[in-house]
């Protein structure tokens, strides 16, 4: 029983690990690639923007989200600014049609 329940809280663990890897950019660049994310991310899914402080929150959430499913494939971990506009970009509008799917059948 032991063994099992070790065996869960590693998994877990290294969901965790997963979607908070830090790059080199630095918590003043993911607040600025979160809001570059979020607007351009806002700009494809709804085609307009949502305000600078919920682009901020989306951008962030949507790194989280493209990093954690990009983590399985890539090295995230060593990838730069561009690399995290893009993962950023990629989660965002993965998270906005998300959102609007669950508000649709709403």
């Amino acid at each position: 029983m032991d063994t099992v329940l070790v065996s869960h809280l590693a998994s877990n663990v290294e969901f965790l690990a997963r979607s908070s890897t830090l790059t080199s950019v630095g918590w003043i660049g993911y607040i600025i690639i979160g809001a570059l994310a979020g607007w351009i991310a806002s700009k494809i899914v709804k085609g307009a923007g949502s305000g600078i402080l919920l682009n901020i929150v989306i951008g962030i959430v949507g790194a989280l989200i493209g990093g954690f499913l990009l983590s399985f494939f890539l090295d995230t971990a060593s990838g730069g600014w561009w690399f995290t506009l893009f993962t950023a970009i990629l989660g965002s509008v993965i998270l906005l049609w998300i959102v609007a799917k669950v508000r649709t059948k709403s």
